[in-house]
């Protein structure tokens, strides 16, 4: 692994030469997972307090706990980068190890290509397990629990899962005292029991310019997946159900050969690795997976539409989820790549005026200015695809084309002149979009019937 440097990374000391992991405990007396890690001289700890009743003797609850524990140290070995994680006394198999390796080489490509590092040479070391019989759990079937973020894709799973799950219930992850009205407005619609868990991130991560620690994304979305998971096992539930979309797993850029993807844990290789892990620690009869993972983000969208109850509730702009409540927006800014995402692939499937009250008066396909972020959705502009949870190009490009053959958009210089500039590179068909691709692990008893036969 080395320190490459790069424009506006300039090369630094040398990190630690181990990540450790140094241990967690479980607070019974407050439902509590405290997680300990190190590198170099700092400590660091991270703490997960379950709302959810449960034993947590169970041996089942502490396999999913020390699953939770391997995953929640990513956000700290960011810090430093550290050549080697150290997993300290804690017994692992070959193919958890191989796992965890890949969770942090992939997981953190976009954290490494932005800070100008190659994690390539990561070596995860620990005490060998040679085989772990898998905790005996017996969950009771068709009792879902639906990680829900308040966004069109969570609340598209809800709708189909829930009239036929009456014991469906969602989990929200967020930090202690500070809940986010984004999420807890389309919750409401719901009508389903929140199942909660409060996230406390160590505040020394708060202040890495001022410690010297280096900074970016990490794969939030796999911390939370364990997360549920806990609560999921605690509660007795036989599905952890996601919301990630076939589009998830195409790479945000492609570089030196190298795949950076912005939403990897969102994506197929997690899924399906993660998945195994669970497996082979929990058995057969919990299922982890994502209901929308053969779906495009059109086909999602579509189906969106037609949920008109929460059309004035649903918010994925970031800016609804700043971590500071005084910094927080209660309504789409109007003006950022989420936005101007959502708006093209809900624009082909909505009423014009419908989506302009969705936006309040700001829609980003009304505003010339937003004219570049449009194109590089495309494939059209100078830079790469954003690095947000947005969909791919043939998926911005389906939704234009559509959105342009409504009769409620003619006279949209915007949309007119997009349309124009993609030209030749329109898809044929859009249509062929809203059909189902690729693989999935959705169980038969969770399984639409357009699925059945897809399933792996």
């Amino acid at each position: 692994m080395g320190w490459l440097g790069s424009p506006g990374h300039p090369i630094r000391m040398p990190p630690p030469d181990r990540f450790r992991y140094d241990g967690y405990t479980i607070d019974t007396a407050e439902s509590a997972v405290v997680c300990h890690y190190a590198a170099g001289d700092q400590a660091f700890t991270e703490r997960f307090a379950f709302a959810s009743g449960g034993d947590w003797a169970d041996p089942a609850v502490l396999a999913a706990v020390r699953i939770l524990y391997l995953l929640a140290g990513v956000s700290y070995y960011k810090t430093s980068a550290a050549t080697v994680i150290d997993l300290g006394e804690l017994a692992t198999t070959a193919q958890e190890r191989d796992f965890l390796r890949t969770f942090y080489v992939s997981g953190l490509a976009e954290f490494a290509y932005r800070n100008g590092l190659d994690l390539g040479g990561l070596r995860v070391e620990g005490p060998d397990a040679d085989s772990v019989a898998p905790a005996a759990f017996a969950p009771s079937p068709g009792r879902p629990l639906i990680p829900f973020g308040g966004g069109i894709d969570s609340i598209v799973t809800v709708a189909a899962l829930a009239p036929n799950h009456a014991d469906a219930a969602l989990c929200v992850v967020e930090p202690p005292g500070n809940r986010y009205a984004a999420i807890e407005d389309a919750a409401a619609v719901t009508g389903l029991p929140v199942t909660r868990i409060e996230r406390t991130i160590d505040p020394l991560v708060r202040r890495s310019a001022e410690l010297g620690f280096l900074n970016g994304h990490v794969p939030v979305t796999a911390v939370i997946t364990a997360a549920v998971l806990v609560a999921a096992v605690l509660e007795r539930r036989d599905a952890v159900v996601l919301s990630n979309e076939w589009s998830a797993s195409v790479p945000t850029l492609v570089t030196n050969g190298l795949a950076v993807n912005h939403q990897w844990s969102k994506g197929e290789e997690f899924e399906f690795s993660f998945g195994e892990v669970v497996r082979a620690a929990l058995g057969p009869d919990i299922s982890v997976f994502s209901f929308l993972r053969p779906r495009t983000e059109l086909w999602v969208a579509e189906q969106f539409a037609r949920l008109p109850e929460y059309h004035r509730t649903f918010r994925s702009c970031n800016r609804a989820f700043h971590q500071s409540p005084a910094e927080r927006l209660d309504h789409w800014c109007g003006r950022c790549d989420k936005c101007c995402f959502v708006d093209l692939v809900l624009a082909p499937f909505m009423e014009r005026s419908e989506l302009e009250t969705v936006f309040a008066g700001d829609e980003p396909l009304q505003n010339p200015a937003n004219e570049e972020r449009f194109r590089t959705l495309l494939g059209l502009g100078a830079g790469n695809k954003p690095f947000e949870c947005v969909g791919d190009i043939d998926e911005c490009r389906g939704a234009l084309v559509l959105a342009a053959q409504r009769q409620d958009r003619a006279g949209n210089e915007l949309l007119t002149r997009l349309r124009a500039n993609l030209g030749d590179a329109a898809p044929a068909d859009p249509t062929t979009l809203l059909e189902p691709r690729g693989t999935h692990r959705i169980p038969d008893r969770y399984a639409p019937p357009d699925l059945l036969v897809r399933a792996r």
